[in-house]
């Protein structure tokens, strides 16, 4: 049933011609005009040639909260690295998610000039339908956020060796009291170990929050996986 519902959209559009996108995962609890808002309050991301979608995952039963009802990509366990994944959440929300792809695709926008991220959980979720299910995507960012250890991603990755793969960029603030430093940094170390191209950059003293710096670094990596499309065959 999850995989048949419309999310809701917060969005960006670009102030020129639409020649790539962006799709921007809120973390647990929130939702996307509320990832919108905070984004626009830190740092101004927008571009000329780039629609940014700020979608909001639905409702459900969130384990961690009692099974009290939260806007969440997925459920988990607990929030740790030493569990395992609720796996039917995930592929649940991976199809409801891979209807924002279609529509951009059905736009004009290829699949490569499509970059799938998110903050936290958002991160988490961006890390499953890009590698999982949409390996032809451009890149996908993963901030302040982590894959459980023995996450299907790594085997995923894992498998594709020999074609292409998105590449990663992280951010990570040293001083996350929610999602651990480590966990993030172990993330990308298991991601590359499996074949994939990452990037990772701490933020000393930042806790589990966004901060300019850090969108800056992001800014400037979008803008060399989605630059404007005459520029686009250089950089390929």
């Amino acid at each position: 049933m999850a995989a048949t519902q419309k999310l809701h959209r917060c969005v960006v559009s670009q102030t020129g011609k639409h020649s790539a996108s962006i799709i921007f995962l809120h973390g647990s609890g929130d939702t996307g005009l509320g990832l919108r808002a905070w984004v626009r309050d830190t740092f101004h991301l927008a571009f000329p040639h780039i629609r940014i979608i700020y979608p909001t995952a639905p409702a459900r039963p969130y384990t961690p909260m009692r099974g009290a009802l939260s806007n969440v990509w997925f459920d988990r366990h607990q929030i740790s690295r030493d569990c395992s994944e609720h796996l039917e959440s995930v592929d649940d929300m991976c199809s409801t998610l891979g209807s924002i792809l279609h529509d951009e695709v059905q736009a004009g926008i290829p699949k490569h000039r499509i970059v799938i991220g998110g903050f936290s959980m958002g991160g988490a979720m961006a890390l499953h339908l890009a590698c999982r299910n949409h390996p032809e995507v451009g890149g996908v960012f993963a901030l302040s956020s982590f894959l459980n250890k023995d996450s299907v991603v790594y085997q995923a990755v894992d498998d594709r060796k020999g074609h292409p793969l998105p590449e990663l960029f992280q951010c990570h603030g040293s001083s996350d009291e929610l999602v651990l430093h480590e966990w993030g940094e172990q993330t990308g170390a298991l991601l590359r170990k499996a074949g994939m191209s990452v990037s990772f950059h701490t933020l000393p003293g930042l806790h589990h929050q966004l901060c300019a710096p850090e969108l800056e670094l992001l800014r400037a990596w979008l803008l060399r996986k989605l630059p404007p499309e005459e520029h686009s065959e250089s950089t390929a």
